[in-house]
């Protein structure tokens, strides 16, 4: 495939808009590489793939990283800042416009009921998600019994998740750390 001519600054902020908004609740490395390598052909899949390997291997979120390395790629400097703006413009915005509603109208019934489904929904798929993943654990006695230490101690005795994560993650990979035989 023969990738198009470097995009404007212009195309380059709409771009990244597009990603933006197209991966609304995730999915966001699949946007990208939809939107830039395959409609809009400004890099082809092995300069897209090098450059979200570049940005996986730098501190922050992948697809903020990677439109720096887009918008850099084609402008330099002012290429990275006006495809970071681009990203980031409209979803903060809608955050912010949020938040600021949530502040003002979160002692309404209407609102507080609705967050009340919010949450319940939440809640069913995270316990949903764990009955799931505790169902391919149920054949090992140790992987159950640090699930449930890590529950009881955090339910029963109000343990903070950054210190139990900090004492159960290495015991965890201490036991399950290849030795050359299978358990």
């Amino acid at each position: 495939m023969t990738t198009s001519a470097a995009p404007s600054r212009l195309q380059l902020f709409l771009g990244m808009q597009q990603v933006a908004l197209s991966s609304f609740g995730g999915g966001l490395s699949a946007w990208s590489e939809r939107i830039v390598v395959e409609d809009r052909h400004w890099m082809s899949k092995e300069e897209f793939i090098t450059g979200l390997t570049v940005a996986r291997l730098f501190p922050g979120p992948n697809q903020i990283n990677m439109a720096v390395y887009i918008g850099s790629r084609f402008h330099g400097l002012s290429g990275a800042l006006v495809a970071l703006l681009g990203i980031l413009l409209l979803p903060f915005s809608v955050l912010l416009v949020l938040g600021l509603s949530y502040y003002y109208l979160h002692e309404t019934l209407a609102v507080d009921r609705v967050l009340a489904g919010v949450i319940t929904a939440s809640a069913g798929m995270a316990l949903s998600m764990g009955f799931k993943i505790a169902g391919a654990y149920t054949r090992d006695p140790v992987a159950l019994l640090l699930a449930g230490v890590s529950f009881i101690a955090m339910s029963v005795f109000h343990v903070r998740l950054v210190p139990l994560v900090l004492v159960a993650g290495p015991l965890a990979m201490a036991w399950y750390w290849p030795r050359g035989e299978r358990r």
